[in-house]
């Protein structure tokens, strides 16, 4: 018996990185996934379908079930499809994680209004745009489970990441309210701060770039399936930062003096 059997997921971001290592997972632990990917580069440009449509396959290879979605979430109108999506095709939704994410990298003193916001667009609004839809149907069905993604550089700060910090730490505010407000109808919200070896830690400098690459992907999936389980009934608002073997539980800011 697999921990989320019966269950059924969304990943955002699915086809590449740590959500293609989260939807494999995902399945492997019973659930019925829709893989959304837009199958963009790490900057957001030239979609494909591919990178969906080959996670489908593996996951159908492997007995699993899933279904691919190349809407993009940076709008409304795509996160509302990949929520509809799931739906139509397993008839209901108990998880929702997001991992669709961009780079669009420029010191804040040269960064474009074009850069900031189609960053902002992909990673923030694009939390926004399926939990929007996905709290609706769980407000209903009075259960439910969203994993948000921040990054230490949101928590921390990276200097040459402003519209990436801005957007990762808007999403811990972001999941924060949603626990609180869902919190009376059953639905929990958290978010996961990873260190792992992706496309987009690879174009770290080397000395950042050592401590990323320690961790796989895959590392990343058994958080996100315990997080999606009813194992974790308890746990909501809360921000779990996982890197290699360890699993971390940060603090909520207050006041120091």
């Amino acid at each position: 018996m697999g921990l989320l059997d019966g269950k059924v997921a969304v990943v955002t971001g699915g086809g590449t990185g740590i959500g293609r290592a989260v939807s494999i997972g995902l399945a492997a632990a019973g659930a019925a996934v829709v893989v959304n990917d837009y199958g963009v580069g790490v900057d957001g440009r030239d979609p494909s379908s591919e990178p969906a449509n080959e996670v489908v396959a593996t996951i159908r290879k492997a007995g699993g079930r899933a279904v691919a979605s190349p809407e993009s979430v940076a709008t409304m109108a795509g996160g509302r499809n990949v929520v509809s999506l799931a739906l139509k095709e397993f008839g209901d939704l108990h998880v929702l994680v997001c991992c669709a994410g961009i780079l669009r990298e420029r010191m804040i003193f040269n960064m474009s209004e074009e850069e900031w916001d189609a960053v902002i667009a992909v990673h923030l609004k694009g939390h926004f745009t399926v939990m929007q839809p996905a709290t609706a149907h769980m407000r209903e069905k009075k259960a439910g489970c969203i994993i948000g993604f921040t990054s230490t550089a949101g928590l921390e700060g990276s200097p040459g990441q402003p519209n990436y910090s801005a957007a990762k730490e808007g999403i811990v505010g972001l999941v924060r309210s949603t626990a609180l407000a869902m919190a009376k109808y059953g639905v929990r919200c958290n978010a996961i701060s990873p260190t792992a070896d992706t496309r987009m830690t690879q174009r770290l400098p080397g000395e950042r770039r050592g401590a990323a690459t320690a961790t796989p992907p895959e590392a990343i999936a058994p958080v996100v399936a315990f997080l999606a389980s009813d194992r974790a009934a308890h746990i909501t608002g809360q921000v779990i930062g996982v890197r290699g073997e360890e699993v971390t539980v940060f603090s909520h800011p207050a006041p120091l003096r």
